[in-house]
């Protein structure tokens, strides 16, 4: 079951008092409908005041206005007697001031020549190809495999080698045979 509120219709005027609270609601950062109850008033006859009085909305700027330079007055004193934070706050919004963003790293590392030399000698791998023994006729490498008059066209040698392949990096010995 609802019940009905009862009604009562309020002439609201901008006395001394009214422009007294609203200005010491505004004072204290309060706007719109929270001003308007601060200050005992609805929202909705806090709008109307405002828009057929021209008091009461300077009542509201006048208390803002007032805030801020008692806030101000106290971070300019606090930024005065030293308060890093007050001072950076108030370069920050009142100057525009913003902080510098970037990070600069030094890193200063020398680099010997020996040492470099002798990391760069635990990364090699020796590779050794053996084709000799697999030749059909012994006679060595393909290139080293001339007739004697000369001819470098003619190779009795031309079966494909069996290749074998010892890989060994200082860390340990890996052995690769392969025979095609």
């Amino acid at each position: 079951m609802f019940k009905s509120l009862p009604l009562t219709v309020r002439h609201v005027q901008a006395t001394e008092s009214r422009l007294q609270a609203i200005y010491d609601a505004a004072k204290l950062g309060l706007k719109g409908d929270t001003l308007a109850l601060a200050s005992g008033l609805r929202p909705e006859e806090y709008q109307h005041l405002c828009q057929f009085d021209a008091l009461a909305e300077m009542a509201a700027r006048k208390g803002k206005a007032d805030g801020e330079r008692e806030m101000a007055d106290i971070l300019h004193k606090a930024a005065r007697e030293g308060d890093a934070k007050a001072a950076l706050e108030i370069l920050k919004h009142q100057h525009g001031w913003v902080a510098k963003q970037s990070i600069t790293v030094d890193i200063d590392q020398r680099i010997s020549i020996t040492q470099a030399l002798q990391e760069a000698e635990m990364r090699v791998i020796e590779v050794t190809i053996d084709e000799t023994p697999h030749r059909a006729n012994d006679a060595g490498f393909l290139i080293n495999n001339r007739n004697k008059d000369g001819n470098d066209y003619t190779n009795s040698n031309a079966s494909a080698p069996a290749l074998s392949v010892r890989l060994q990096p200082n860390h340990g010995a890996i052995n690769t045979q392969s025979k095609d």
